[in-house]
């Protein structure tokens, strides 16, 4: 009989967090030992100087919260200090093309470093183990290397496009950064040759030895500050001080019979909540599956979602967020009846130029006693910085900061970006039935909602529900993947809808999940990533 699964975008943490279980683990520490190996073998889609989402269901012990770690702009933030550098912003939303690339990469890019600290905050108040216990395998992997796989050397390769950078130079623009990715000379590594990094190895270990406070307060802190300095960057021996992660009760809303857990703002669960309020009111099943009435109405909630949040989401610290309106099902009712109408939602873009690259990571792990994470966390697309001897990146999140004084979004000190990060839990007769998540910048909401409908509407497994054809809406755009057909997509075009193909077959966010059905797990891994859903 298996007891546990687990799925990710890294075979790599998935092994390591089944090897967890086995050894008599509880699932914090299973998504924590394979989240640290997810920061060594996908080092630019995650990192222990990142940000994220991690809901915690444990019934057993009562307790299902959420511990929210989104990074902060630094003390030094200056809501106006942008505000002269703005090129365009990006088509779907995330972020903004700036002049000298200064929120893209380099030092200034960086939020507040808080991954490492919410890790040992779970394991602390939920695990059985320690970090010191459990970060051996990360260690090795720095030490012994890993396998470069296709979709970390795909990153690696993205070309420039509409202003943003080659994302080459995230290997190549810092001394620091260079010497662990490129070779002597100057190439990288390609797909299946293996790539060490002692320095991180070196760092994991003083962690394991020092303690997490040693990052936040101690000679690592030290080390980051200075180096900082040096640079330019904004990130102070303060704000390192004053990082703090966030313990929230879950964001619920129900859907056709189901209760659904998603997180708080600043993440995207509002979103979640908003479209599929709105859904509800459809019946999608008697549309058919990516049908075109069923593409268009789905479509148009993605962008009433997005345009609210564009709107009025934001940090609750410092944006009045209308919740009780947005979570209303009144309010749903009223967006529902447009659809109905025929009217199209129109979401406001500045110079629009090219999405943004997608990239972040996600671990879902659950047993059959009903306990479940549900985690996503990120580097953005990564600052491509390194301080030299300590091996790991720091992440770019100040790059989806609006630099425009005065918006839901705008730059201030301490604050957090909107992220669309909702590692959300659904629910069927008070037991945990979905649980899901996704990188993926903007479209990880998408992706995410998609997936529940699937499981929900039309009572897919969580392999068929994350490998399903998908599309998205974070424009006026409706963009389809490859495996939609023509002949629904010249329909939509015929009602007036502007349409991009992608030439992929599978894109948007790497979705991943576990559906708890009949006293079983089945898993689901995108089929886009390298990753796997195997139990023990």
């Amino acid at each position: 009989m298996k007891h546990g699964m687990i799925s990710a975008p890294q075979p790599e943490a998935v092994e390591a967090g089944l090897d967890i279980l086995a050894a008599g683990g509880n699932v914090v520490d299973a998504a924590i030992g394979a989240a640290l190996v997810q920061t060594v073998v996908d080092p630019q889609m995650c990192g222990i100087a990142g940000f994220g989402s991690m809901q915690i269901y444990l019934p057993e012990h009562g307790v299902h919260t959420f511990i929210d770690f989104h990074g902060r702009a630094p003390q030094a933030t200056r809501p106006e200090m942008w505000q002269d550098k703005i090129v365009r912003e990006c088509d779907d939303g995330f972020g903004f093309v700036l002049k000298g690339e200064v929120n893209e990469i380099g030092y200034q890019s960086a939020t507040t470093p808080l991954t490492i600290k919410a890790f040992d905050e779970a394991l602390t108040r939920f695990g059985s183990r320690t970090l010191a216990e459990l970060i051996g395998p990360a260690i090795d992997y720095c030490d012994n290397g890993f396998a470069v796989r296709p979709d970390v050397h795909a990153f690696w390769m993205q070309p420039a496009q509409y202003g943003r950078i080659e994302r080459i130079r995230v290997l190549r623009d810092h001394p620091a950064t260079a010497k662990i990715y490129t070779k002597l000379d100057g190439s990288i590594y390609k797909v299946g040759e293996v790539l060490r990094n002692p320095d991180m190895g070196r760092t994991y270990r003083r962690i394991a030895e020092q303690g997490v406070d040693d990052f936040y307060h101690g000679e690592i802190a030290q080390r980051i500050a200075r180096d900082m300095a040096q640079h330019g960057g904004l990130i102070g021996l303060q704000d390192l001080a004053d990082c703090r992660t966030e313990n929230c009760e879950p964001l619920w809303t129900t859907y056709r019979g189901h209760r659904v857990a998603t997180n708080q703002p600043p993440g995207g669960g509002l979103m979640i909540v908003l479209m599929l309020n709105i859904l509800e009111n459809f019946d999608l099943a008697a549309m058919g599956h990516n049908s075109a009435d069923y593409i268009a109405t789905v479509s148009e909630a993605m962008k009433i979602a997005t345009a609210e949040k564009d709107a009025r989401m934001g940090d609750p610290r410092f944006v009045d967020i209308p919740m009780a309106e947005l979570t209303s099902k009144e309010f749903a009712a009223r967006m529902a009846e447009r659809i109905r109408r025929g009217e199209k939602t129109h979401v406001p873009r500045l110079n629009a130029g090219n999405p943004e690259s997608r990239n972040t990571t996600h671990i879902c792990v659950a047993d059959t006693k009903g306990a479940v994470v549900t985690m996503t966390h990120s580097l953005g697309s990564s600052s491509g910085v390194v301080t030299d001897g300590l091996g790991f990146m720091y992440n770019n999140c100040m790059m989806v900061f609006d630099p425009r004084p005065g918006r839901a979004g705008s730059l201030a000190p301490g604050k957090a970006r909107f992220s669309a990060m909702s590692p959300t839990l659904v629910f069927r007769d008070d037991k945990p039935f979905f649980a899901v998540g996704a990188p993926g910048g903007t479209t990880i909401t998408m992706g995410n909602l998609q997936a529940i409908l699937n499981a929900v509407d039309f009572d897919m497994s969580a392999q068929q529900a994350v490998s399903a054809p998908r599309f998205c809406a974070t424009s006026d755009t409706i963009e389809l993947t490859n495996r939609i057909l023509r002949a629904t997509q010249r329909e939509l075009e015929a009602r007036g809808y502007p349409v991009l193909r992608h030439a992929h077959s599978y894109m948007f966010p790497l979705v991943h999940a576990l559906r708890m059905h009949d006293g079983r797990i089945d898993g689901g891994a995108d089929p886009a990533s390298d990753g796997i859903a195997a139990a023990i």
